[in-house]
């Protein structure tokens, strides 16, 4: 199977770098983007970059690979993955594993879940940079609002590599139709420790956005971190679903 690993805010593709062996090693074939404005190329348009940017880049991707994939998104990640799915060839993606990542419905967006999940401390520590359009978290907060059950050395390296998030697309209502996006199986991997979407606002979004299977690890934000081997376990099983 084709998986797709989608990073969520401020991160890139190299926060799945300890999830990638393993699911190579279970015999998928993995490929892990740089969304736009991210990663080793940020700086180029930040602000400026919209949802749409984002999810025509993982469908130039998805289109280029043979045969089906199976996109596994992290966090804000979600919000990309569905709406990849909806641009897509029908058929093309079998299915999407959202890792504590925001499932919403068509005419829903991020901003508005963002303001409901009051435990968050994302919420505490989010800085909005509006003469760029970006939003960043502050660094003090790193550790508990994200790694919470990560090593040192794992919070250096992501202390090192965070990059703004442009805030266009958390502003932006996702359109999603029932022939499209609707016919995409759903999955849902909880992260029970959770600090920045928590396990309350996870819950929320499967109620109304019901899905196929649901997997719950006892970790904080950043699983791929602290259990990727539980993960990659957890994106296999799914996998082998569609």
């Amino acid at each position: 199977m084709n998986i797709v690993l989608l990073h969520g805010s401020w991160h890139g593709a190299w926060c799945w770098h300890k999830v990638v062996p393993h699911l190579q090693a279970a015999g998928h074939g993995v490929h892990v983007p740089d969304l736009p404005a991210h990663g080793r190329h940020w700086r180029l348009a930040r602000g400026r970059t919209t949802l749409a940017d984002m999810a025509r880049h993982v469908c130039r991707l998805v289109d280029a690979l043979d045969g089906p994939v199976f996109i596994v998104a992290h966090s804000r990640g979600g919000i990309v993955a569905s709406t990849v799915s909806e641009m897509v060839r029908p058929g093309k993606v079998v299915g999407v594993a959202y890792l504590a990542a925001y499932l919403l419905q068509s005419g829903e967006r991020v901003a508005d879940f963002f303001r409901q999940d009051r435990d968050s401390l994302v919420r505490r520590h989010l800085r909005i940079h509006r003469a760029t359009l970006t939003d960043s978290l502050a660094p003090e907060a790193y550790r508990e609002t994200l790694y919470a059950d990560c090593s040192d050395a794992d919070v250096a390296l992501a202390s090192a590599l965070l990059t703004p998030e442009p805030a266009l697309p958390a502003l932006t209502r996702l359109k999603l139709t029932p022939e499209r996006y609707g016919r995409v199986r759903r999955h849902y991997i909880e992260l029970t420790q959770d600090r920045a979407v928590t396990i309350a606002l996870q819950r929320q979004m499967q109620a109304a956005s019901p899905c196929a299977s649901v997997a719950s690890l006892d970790a904080s934000h950043s699983a791929y971190f602290s259990c990727p081997d539980r993960l990659a376990l957890t994106i296999h099983q799914m996998a082998q679903g569609g």
